[in-house]
Parts: C-alpha cells; structure tokens; sequence
C-alpha cells in the first residue's frame, strides 16, 4: 500500500503513527500541500477532494479522510474495539476531533507554523483560542479519570486526538495548564512502536 501525505499535517501523521503502531508495511509518499501538489491533476485524479492523507491500496483502491483511514487500518487489531459501545465511543471521540478539536488547534497551529502568523489572518489565529481551549478542557476532565480516550487501553481514538494535541503548542496553546492531557500524551509517546512527527 502508499500512503500520500505530509507528515507535519496532523491528519498525515496520524495515519504514520498508526502504521508504525501496528507495524504496517507501506510506502509514504511526502506531498506538499503549500507548493500544491494536492491540486495538480494527477492528484485530482485519484482524490477529487484534493486532500491529504490518501491511502492508494495495492489492487488500486483509494481511501481518504484520516479517521477513515484509521479505521479501515486498525480493523482486526486491539486498537480498534470490537464490542459495538466501545467502539462507538472511538468515533465519538473521532468525530469531537474533526468537529470541536481539529478546526481551531490545527488551524491555528498552520497560521503560526505554517504562514508565519500573518497580520492578516491574525484576528482568524485569535479566534481559534477559545474554542481550541475548550476541547483541551474536555480531554482534560475525561482523561482525569481515565488513562485513555476509551477505557485503559490505547485506541485509534487517541492516535486521532493525539495527532494536533501533542504540537497544540506550536498554535499558541499553552498545555501546562492540563496535567491529565500531558499525562496521556506521555503514555501514547511510550507506547510501543511508537514515531513520533520527524520520523
């Protein structure tokens, strides 16, 4: 299988970690999304939504949309639950992280990291605070009482959140002030297998 992506987007990474937790042969294939290469035609061909991650298998059927993907690699696997309440509670958690969580901590770590926080889209960079905060308070009061996003064992559920939570900071948001979230960022960077975003 060829996994196209960028391994500094969370959505990318996500999908690398979690080949790497379940020890997935693939090939990556780097895309860089700011030269454009998502929008050339070639691209569009095998993803009109021109979008990364994109997962090409090897009889040729492609697969977008990271949690999509996560999903589909982590059938099978004790990363993805098989009991029908627990694993609709791995989706509730990667649904809060397309919803509530990617859209104001991605967003505004790609402004500062990746623009350079432009004056321009500065008053965009604030605007994402608030709302990024408040899915950090979230994990933060579940993950006080629980090591991981579903039940005591890791799962595609904390490989999604983990992806933006654990560069949260390069977007302007301070984690200090959530001792659980860095609890569990610590135990999912000790997890076996685990590569981290330079890797």
């Amino acid at each position: 299988m060829r996994i196209y992506g960028d391994i500094q987007s969370g959505n990318c990474y996500k999908v690398k970690l979690l080949a790497a937790l379940l020890d997935i042969e693939h090939v990556w294939t780097h895309v860089d999304i700011l030269a454009g290469e998502t929008g050339t035609n070639t691209f569009l061909e095998m993803n009109p939504n021109g979008k990364i991650p994109l997962l090409v298998l090897d009889d040729g059927r492609r697969l977008a949309e990271s949690n999509a993907i996560l999903n589909f690699l982590a059938d099978g696997s004790k990363l993805l639950p098989t009991e029908a309440y627990a694993r609709a509670q791995v989706l509730q958690w990667q649904f809060f992280e397309q919803y509530s969580h990617e859209p104001y901590i991605a967003v505004a770590r790609f402004i500062a990291k990746y623009l350079g926080l432009p004056a321009a889209r500065k008053a965009e960079y604030e605007e994402k605070q608030a709302g990024g905060h408040k899915a950090l308070r979230v994990m933060e009061v579940h993950l006080a009482e629980q090591p991981y996003c579903v039940g005591k064992a890791l799962t595609i559920a904390d490989v999604s959140l983990y992806a933006y939570t654990h560069v949260a900071h390069e977007g302007g948001f301070e984690l200090k002030q959530y001792p659980a979230v860095q609890a569990w960022l610590n135990r999912v960077a000790a997890t076996p297998g685990y590569v981290g975003m330079d890797n």
